[in-house]
């Protein structure tokens, strides 16, 4: 008896699969027009990204391997754009002054929004004023005209030099002077601090204030404090500001080329990266000598990018990893 049921149940045919009911058409016809409308508003997004962003940076991917002046067929050279560009003086001049620039332009700048940032973040009257009045240079500071105005301050027998000759320096205007002229797009820059103030200052509103009521009790003085307990709980507020900052420090243009007076010197000394890859592109026609420096600067803001979230591990603190 239990062999023939044990056998009955062996040779019965197992159980089909329950059919699930399918989609109704009308679902499906109007999921098809969502996906299209989204689709058709998208469009306007992919047609820019294609013509304006990934198509020129194709092109320019072709052009940093060929000999191009912008007016005959480029020739393929292979890789004598960049031997040509590191045995080039003017290039190297152009990585120094860029590196200067970055290196002191991006930490004072920072310590600049920083501390204002800490003053902001203390309840005060008329503090909504000052947050805009702060923040104000960055919304207008890499215009031209600022540009302009920035080069009438710093000339010679203008409001600066003026100004420091009547506390006994005399080193006349920055801007004709190879020494001082890059300071004086550092101070240009350092100026538009208000937006990395407004990134720290919604930073500082994250603290828990109870954090610094319980090391009052313990004792802990003001810069204690700070050490302790604010750098920390910012450290992902400074991270991206760090990162934000320098990246923007690589790509320095406007400023430069307009308080040179479009020569950027004296004597080269603000030729920085983007301004000698604007003199090869478009006054030289060295369109793919121009291209190759495109790509190195590319190449060496990734790796300065690189480099800074490999560190981040060592002194940014994240919340969530903490628990």
């Amino acid at each position: 008896m239990g062999t023939a049921v044990t056998t009955l149940v062996k040779d019965s045919p197992p159980d089909a699969p329950e059919k699930r009911p399918g989609r109704p058409a009308a679902v499906r016809r109007r999921g098809r027009r969502e996906n299209l409308a989204g689709y058709l508003f998208m469009s306007p997004w992919i047609a820019g990204f294609l013509l304006l962003t990934a198509g020129p940076m194709a092109a320019s991917l072709y052009f940093a391997f060929t000999d191009y002046n912008l007016f005959d067929s480029p020739q393929w050279i292979g890789f004598d754009n960049f031997t040509r560009m590191f045995d080039d003086p003017r290039w190297q001049k152009s990585v120094e002054v860029t590196a200067k620039y970055v290196v002191i332009g991006t930490p004072l700048k920072l310590l600049l929004a920083l501390g204002v940032a800490l003053l902001l973040a203390q309840s005060r009257r008329g503090q909504a004023f000052y947050r805009a009045a702060f923040y104000a240079p960055s919304l207008i500071g890499a215009s031209v005209s600022v540009g302009f105005v920035w080069r009438a301050l710093f000339s010679d027998d203008a409001v600066v030099d003026r100004t420091q000759s009547f506390f006994g320096w005399d080193v006349g205007g920055w801007v004709g002077d190879p020494d001082w002229v890059l300071y004086s797009l550092v101070a240009l820059t350092v100026w538009q601090f208000g937006a990395p103030m407004v990134i720290f200052l919604a930073g500082l509103k994250q603290v828990p204030k109870e954090l610094y009521e319980a090391a009052e009790v313990d004792g802990a003085g003001p810069f204690k404090r700070f050490w302790s307990i604010t750098l920390p709980m910012i450290s992902p507020v400074l991270f991206f500001n760090v990162l934000l900052e320098t990246i923007h420090s690589f790509q320095i243009f406007g400023s430069a080329y307009v308080v040179s007076n479009t020569s950027c010197g004296p004597a080269d000394s603000t030729l920085v990266y983007t301004c000698y890859l604007y003199q090869k592109g478009f006054k030289e026609a060295q369109m793919g000598f121009a291209s190759a420096m495109a790509w190195m600067l590319l190449l060496a803001v990734a790796l300065v990018t690189a480099v800074l979230f490999w560190s981040q591990k060592r002194w940014v603190h994240y919340e969530e990893a903490s628990r």
